[in-house]
């Protein structure tokens, strides 16, 4: 008996519009000049326009989405004929309000294979977002993002260090983000609605500094033909960060002690002294304890400004923090130039997890931009970093690829992780920022021994 495959397949147009009309993720379509032609019932809910008023115009003029402006998965589809799924971006719906979205497109064509335009489906995402940064909000302090131990028992004694009035001293070598947590300890204080003023103080000879930060008046000096007002007089009611203040000279260390000591100050030139209600926080990249032992930093400035004293350790001391520092910086770089990065290969972060980072997470953000600028849109791959970061890779030998030893850092890595977690493997997943059946997969593949009985039996 022959079938009629043709109308076996063949579902009637009313029931495709009921099924259209049924799902909750938004679906809408457009024909060659971009405008919409169709508007299921959750594309109405999500953008909060009725199907009158947005049938018929442009899709861009609906939506308002970032990647209308930049790299619209629609067009992409359309010019390149495939589709593309789980793109992630915003829409701005009828009040204004941005509204993330996932979405997926494809080439809309009739039953001969002739194509009509395009299709595409969205899924609002609010509650996934409301969600993530709940959870980010555990490991994030003002731009400041972390999971690692060291970091997090900076994150829990923050609030009380910034309500206190007190001198604080951030340790911390180069591009470790002193001056973040700097401003994270000013916004979160009562001081947040004054200025907060930064200086460097190595960057000025002893004069110059002076007069930058107690200001001067008119005929102080030559070419002095008005008043200035010093930094100091610019952070009234605020914080100022001294950065880099073991660059000081012996000389200038005996001025600023006495500014701290009478919370006064006096302008060059000028013959009365001001008051100063400034919050002090002094920054360093070097250890003011041994300068002090050595003899090139005054013993009294030292235990004025180091009453409360907040080290920040270098990020190759705390790796784990990686995965969740790349996406921080993809997500803020894509809303700044408007890109629409994805994401970043497994392979291209196994490869910036062996890195040891000697400018930190200055060097780190340096190799993201880099990235973007190759790579603007998809995903961040190997080919996307530095030459210099691809070559220093480690090759233990002429038979051992770039792959392997990709796969031996990230084996390492995993291994820290486990360890730190007391072989816990939920625990060290999260610290790695990946889901469970993941890590056991990678535990698997990479042939390490686990014991009987993980961290989580231990703890009973």
């Amino acid at each position: 008996m022959k079938r009629n495959d043709d109308k076996q397949s063949t579902i009637p147009p009313h029931v495709t519009q009921t099924i259209l009309e049924s799902i909750s993720d938004g679906v809408f379509t457009v024909d060659h000049d971009w405008r919409i032609t169709s508007f299921n019932r959750a594309a109405e809910r999500i953008t909060g326009m009725d199907r009158e008023q947005a049938i018929g115009r442009y899709c861009w003029d609906v939506f308002r989405s970032n990647m209308c402006e930049t790299d619209c998965a629609l067009k992409r589809t359309m010019r390149q004929g495939k589709a593309f799924v789980d793109s992630a971006t915003y829409i701005v719906n009828s009040q204004q309000q941005r509204i993330p979205v996932v979405v997926s497109t494809s080439v809309l064509q009739d039953g001969d294979g002739n194509v009509l335009g395009g299709v595409e489906v969205f899924r609002d995402v609010s509650q996934v977002e409301e969600l993530r940064k709940a959870l980010e909000g555990r490991y994030r302090v003002g731009d400041i993002v972390s999971r690692s131990p060291s970091m997090q028992r900076i994150f829990k004694i923050l609030p009380q260090v910034a309500l206190s009035d007190s001198t604080v001293l951030i340790q911390g070598e180069t591009g470790t983000g002193k001056e973040l947590l700097a401003k994270a300890i000013h916004s979160m204080s009562p001081r947040a609605k004054s200025p907060f003023v930064a200086i460097n103080c190595g960057a000025l000879p002893d004069t110059l500094l002076e007069s930058e930060l107690f200001g001067y008046k008119a005929g102080a000096f030559t070419h002095a033909t008005r008043d200035k007002a010093g930094h100091f007089a610019m952070a009234e009611g605020g914080t100022l960060l001294l950065d880099e203040i073991s660059e000081l000279s012996p000389a200038f260390q005996v001025r600023l002690l006495r500014v701290l000591q009478e919370k006064c100050y006096q302008p060059l030139g000028a013959t009365r002294t001001q008051k100063a209600d400034v919050r002090v926080v002094a920054a360093t990249n070097r250890h003011l304890a041994e300068m002090v032992r050595q003899g090139s930093f005054r013993q009294d400035l030292f235990y004025r400004v180091n009453v409360v004293c907040l080290d920040l350790p270098p990020l190759r001391e705390r790796k784990e923090d990686i995965p969740m520092l790349v996406e921080h910086f993809i997500g803020r770089m894509n809303r700044i130039h408007g890109k629409s990065v994805q994401a970043i290969s497994q392979e291209a972060l196994s490869l910036l997890m062996f890195h040891n980072y000697p400018g930190n997470i200055r060097e780190l953000e340096n190799i993201i931009e880099h990235a973007f600028v190759l790579c603007p849109t998809g995903e961040i791959g190997l080919g996307c970093l530095p030459e210099s970061l691809l070559e220093a890779a480690p090759r233990p030998s002429s038979s051992v690829n770039l792959q392997s030893a990709i796969q031996s850092t990230e084996a390492r890595v995993i291994m820290d992780a486990l360890e730190r977690n007391n072989f816990n493997r939920l625990a060290a997943a999260r610290e790695l920022n990946m889901h469970k059946s993941t890590l056991y997969r990678k535990i698997k593949k990479i042939g390490v021994q686990l014991p009987e009985m993980d961290g989580r039996s231990g703890n009973r």
